[in-house]
């Protein structure tokens, strides 16, 4: 039997330039690269995703101390604009 886990959502996003983001983040799951960046930022003129609260698939920040085993384990997460497109707000160095 394989245990799974609630992932967490993002509250918030204000990468408003992302094709995901239209009123929230609405892709189904985000990844978060190893600079802390949002691995799912995409910047089209259309908007995309489907009618949920996106969520974190998997998180390559291994120095966050939310991390676990590349699973963020944080409650929530905030994703905001960035010099690089859009990062995780949430990212605290372990």
């Amino acid at each position: 039997m394989t245990a799974t886990l609630e992932m967490p959502h993002v509250t918030a996003c204000t990468a408003t330039s992302c094709a995901y983001n239209h009123d929230g983040c609405h892709a189904y799951a985000v990844t978060i690269n190893s600079s802390a960046a949002c691995g799912t930022f995409l910047s089209l003129n259309a908007k995309g995703g489907l009618d949920v609260v996106a969520q974190v698939g998997a998180c390559q920040r291994q120095d966050c101390v939310h991390n676990a085993d590349l699973e963020c384990r944080a409650p929530s997460i905030t994703v905001g604009s960035t010099s690089a497109d859009a990062g995780c707000l949430s990212y605290q160095a372990a």
